[in-house]
């Protein structure tokens, strides 16, 4: 009997000995596997939010779901007012300074009413700036409106410096006083807005597509359109957005 038990505990022994060395086998692998060559390869892979940072943990791109959408940052801090996320499925792009430059988004379904929209959106940001080059498709249940946009944005002040400002003077009273505040943020230089649209290639709810090109202040100015029967129409304009002149007249 003590002959069998002393055995036993041999056995034992052994046995701890190599499930200890199995394991740190094992665990050697997996650590090389994250940290030898740096690459893991995954078959599929589900997940809500990806977030790609540099070596100091600095953002450069968030790809996510809706709910876990980010909310807009300057220099890796939340802007204020704040623009909220979890409202944008898609990609983010964030520059050297971790500051939003432009993104990848899309969205679509009908509603309870049975109505639909669809929208897609790629862009990129002057710096400290908003958008101003984009692809955009938007449909508001068959009102649709595709193509490029090229806008001009003041280079100063920042974006959401601005927006504050531009934010904080629609609460006051209605009045001449509140009036001329927001028109002196959308046009702080006379005959030059804050942001305009300068450029649209694409076409509008009515099938006609157009290359569109605009003043400062956003006003149309040239035309070139063929309209969904086919006629084809070069139109210059003042900037009350009257014809002047007409190809063919």
């Amino acid at each position: 009997m003590e002959e069998r038990l002393a055995k036993m505990q041999k056995e034992m022994v052994r046995l701890k000995w190599y499930a200890g060395i199995s394991t740190l086998f094992f665990v050697s692998v997996a650590l090389f596997a994250f940290t030898g060559s740096g690459i893991t390869r995954f078959k599929e892979i589900s997940v809500e939010r990806i977030n790609v940072v540099e070596d100091n943990g600095q953002l450069r791109m968030v790809i996510s779901n809706k709910s876990r959408s980010p909310e807009n940052f300057a220099y890796g801090k939340p802007i204020t007012p704040p623009i909220p996320g979890g409202n944008r499925p898609g990609l983010v792009f964030y520059n050297d300074e971790g500051t939003e430059n432009g993104g990848l988004v899309f969205m679509g379904g009908r509603d309870s009413s049975g109505k639909y929209h669809a929208t897609g959106h790629l862009s990129f940001d002057q710096y400290n700036q908003n958008q101003v080059l984009y692809l955009t498709y938007s449909d508001e249940n068959g009102d649709q409106h595709t193509g490029l946009h090229v806008d001009d944005w003041q280079t100063a002040p920042a974006f959401w410096d601005w927006r504050a400002e531009y934010k904080k003077a629609q609460k006051l009273p209605d009045g001449p006083a509140k009036e001329e505040l927001l028109k002196k943020l959308m046009e702080p230089r006379k005959g030059e807005k804050a942001y305009a649209q300068r450029i649209f290639v694409g076409k509008d709810d009515s099938k006609t597509a157009m290359v569109t090109l605009a003043d400062r202040m956003g006003k149309p100015r040239l035309q070139l359109l063929v309209d969904s029967n086919g006629t084809a129409k070069l139109n210059f304009l003042d900037p009350q957005g009257n014809i002047t002149y007409s190809l063919p007249k």
